[in-house]
């Protein structure tokens, strides 16, 4: 574009081919002689339409739709998180078991990743109390499919559908000792809290013993060298009481100012 002398500008033609589709802008050896309502009415066409990108997008929408059908009616409930690997006999199968059983009497729902160890423990845990226990499954290479205890549930194929699931429908986590994927919804919760993508929820991590090497590095590690805020230790709790999980997620629903 260039200026007159009268202050108006004058729109110079560009010296390259460019065409809009809605709101995407291709340019150069990027546009397409053919337009999307050709392709839509070409029976001869090829298929491959049926696995690209835009297409998945109605996949992921669905998957949207669903969960939000299925879940849009839940109690209030808190999600708990652990290993698969979690073994049946270990302290803390037991554990997960225990504080499925404690939210379903307070009144919660317990949602788990469905899968087994410490998710089969909470979603156990639940049903035993008589609660409601939900599981969202991922359709993973090595899935072993939604455990026994889940009696509402879902699979998923996108992670980032499952993991909007579980932020929009728990009003707190609880963390049992796990592995890569536990750490992941850890992480990802405390940063959606820390940039106030969601309302503040509490995060409890059961299991001094486990999860006190983390918490050291980062207070030691990444506080320390400025890479996280002090402020941003008090964004999680520790604890290895049952009762201490039900009380710091009774204080959270509180009204703020509202007395202990």
């Amino acid at each position: 574009m260039t200026a007159n002398g009268e202050g108006h500008v004058r729109r110079t033609k560009k010296p390259w081919p460019e065409k809009r589709k809605g709101p995407v802008l291709l340019r150069r050896d990027q546009v397409e002689t053919e337009t999307t309502d050709q392709r839509l009415l070409d029976t001869t066409g090829p298929t491959d339409w049926l696995h690209t990108d835009p297409w998945r997008v109605l996949r992921i929408t669905s998957e949207f739709v669903e969960g939000f059908g299925a879940l849009a009616k839940l109690p209030t409930a808190i999600s708990v998180f652990g290993s698969a690997r979690t073994k049946v006999d270990s302290p803390e199968y037991q554990a997960g078991v225990d504080i499925g059983r404690a939210l379903a009497e307070a009144g919660y729902a317990v949602i788990t990743g469905g899968g087994p160890g410490a998710m089969e423990a909470a979603n156990k845990g639940a049903v035993e109390a008589d609660g409601l226990s939900v599981g969202l499954g991922i359709e993973l290479p090595f899935e072993q499919g939604l455990n026994e205890y889940v009696d509402l549930g879902l699979n998923f194929r996108y992670f980032f559908v499952r993991k909007t699931m579980f932020v929009k429908y728990s009003q707190g986590f609880v963390v049992l000792p796990g592995g890569l994927g536990t750490l992941d919804e850890l992480f990802e919760a405390l940063t959606l809290v820390q940039t106030r993508k969601v309302t503040r929820f509490p995060v409890i991590l059961f299991g001094s013993a486990y999860w006190g090497g983390l918490v050291e590095w980062l207070k030691s590690t990444l506080v320390a060298q400025g890479k996280a805020s002090p402020e941003d230790l008090d964004l999680f709790h520790v604890t290895d009481d049952v009762a201490d999980v039900l009380k710091i997620l009774e204080e959270a629903r509180k009204p703020q100012g509202t007395p202990a």
